[in-house]
């Protein structure tokens, strides 16, 4: 999938923003499927801040490589606030990332419902010892424009974690 200028440039000033601070990130994704560590090391010197990415499709590896509680997801469902979170922290936990941002959601056609609409996108970023952040979207469109989207939303949320704005 050939990334959107925007998306390009959002991707930039993280790995700039990253870079300035000496930071390093990590990307936990799941409706993505990697687009987000993509889109960042589409940008030269990413390597400086980004080592790796987990592409955490399945409840199981949601559970094995980032430590997802799988009785969280039992109890709330993969695509949810909760789960965002869990990846996030445990993304930068076994990376030792400064910061990691995580995607979860339902990129459609199917798999929706009413309490969870295809769309519906939950982004996390966990940033140490402060307050994991979390955002919720329900975007519109075919599959390939929810997944652009929540990547866009995904490297907003890591530069806000960075303290920066998009």
């Amino acid at each position: 999938m050939p990334f959107s200028d925007e998306t390009l440039a959002l991707a930039a000033r993280v790995v700039e923003v990253a870079r300035a601070a000496d930071a390093r990130i990590t990307t936990a994704e799941s409706c993505t499927g990697g687009l987000i560590a993509g889109a960042i090391t589409a940008v030269s010197g990413a390597s400086h801040v980004f080592s790796r990415g987990f592409v955490t499709y399945a409840n199981e590896a949601k559970s094995e490589l980032l430590g997802v509680d799988p009785a969280v997801i039992a109890r709330v469902g993969a695509v949810s606030e909760d789960v965002a979170r869990a990846m996030a922290e445990g993304a930068r936990r076994a990376d030792g990332a400064t910061t990691a941002v995580a995607v979860t959601g339902i990129a459609g056609p199917g798999g929706g419902s009413v309490q969870k609409p295809v769309g519906l996108v939950h982004v996390a970023a966990a940033r140490g010892r402060r307050p994991t952040l979390h955002e919720r979207h329900v975007f519109s469109g075919d599959r390939a424009s929810i997944r652009a989207q929540a990547v866009d939303a995904a490297l907003r949320l890591l530069l806000r974690a960075m303290g920066e704005t998009a």
